[in-house]
């Protein structure tokens, strides 16, 4: 918490609100949880910081918003914490929470490698639902190489899991929710937030929980 906010990468609130979701998340998944929380926060970081001169002469706003605030924290976190807490709180409803919290962040992550390093190296844009070519860094526009930036991101994420709990299929589970994650994300933001209906922190919020919601499904297919 206190070196987020000595490296300017964290408001003081945030930094707060981050040691709060940590205590809720490593409550219902242990040590598991944290490191997959700092292997986002360390992606996240590294992929925002990446080239972001050009991001800034681009005139990219995800490049000049500055130190996350509370709320972006929330956006990103909220929802393995909230799982984790659960867990904590009603242990015999016997959910999977490492593997929830993983496809959690797995999403956050995509979402975050993707367009950071996709206004990077992107070459050809695309509106996701027109599929027509689009301006880089709008709400809704993708491309190849953001996306395949955003998987690899997924995957890293299914790596750490694997180290705690094994090498299964979860792992591919993981990868398809930070994809799934990542894909509504990215409707979201072109239907709603483009819209004004929500913000881009709900947009964040609800990615995770579509995450969530999609290792649960495949949890119980199995």
């Amino acid at each position: 918490m206190a070196a987020s906010v000595v490296f300017k990468k964290l408001t003081p609130p945030a930094a707060i609100t981050g040691g709060i979701l940590s205590c809720c998340i490593y409550a219902g998944a242990g040590f598991a949880g944290i490191t997959l929380m700092a292997t986002f926060f360390v992606l996240g970081v590294l992929a925002t910081s990446w080239k972001l001169g050009q991001k800034i002469s681009d005139g990219l706003a995800e490049a000049q918003k500055g130190r996350r605030t509370a709320a972006q924290v929330f956006a990103n976190a909220g929802a393995a914490a909230i799982a984790g807490l659960i867990t904590s709180v009603l242990p015999e409803l016997g959910l999977n929470t490492p593997l929830i919290i993983a496809a959690c962040f797995a999403s956050a992550t995509a979402d975050t490698v993707s367009s950071e390093l996709g206004n990077v190296y992107g070459k050809r844009f695309y509106h996701i639902l027109s599929f027509k070519k689009a301006m880089k860094g709008s709400n809704g526009v993708i491309s190849m190489e953001g996306t395949l930036a955003g998987c690899i991101g997924s995957y890293i994420i299914s790596v750490i899991y694997a180290f705690w709990e094994g090498w299964s299929i979860d792992t591919l589970f993981i990868l398809l929710a930070g994809s799934f994650g990542n894909f509504i994300d990215s409707i979201l933001g072109a239907a709603l937030e483009n819209t004004g209906y929500i913000n881009n922190n709900a947009v964040n919020f609800l990615n995770t929980c579509a995450a969530a919601v999609f290792i649960l499904i495949m949890d119980l297919m199995r």
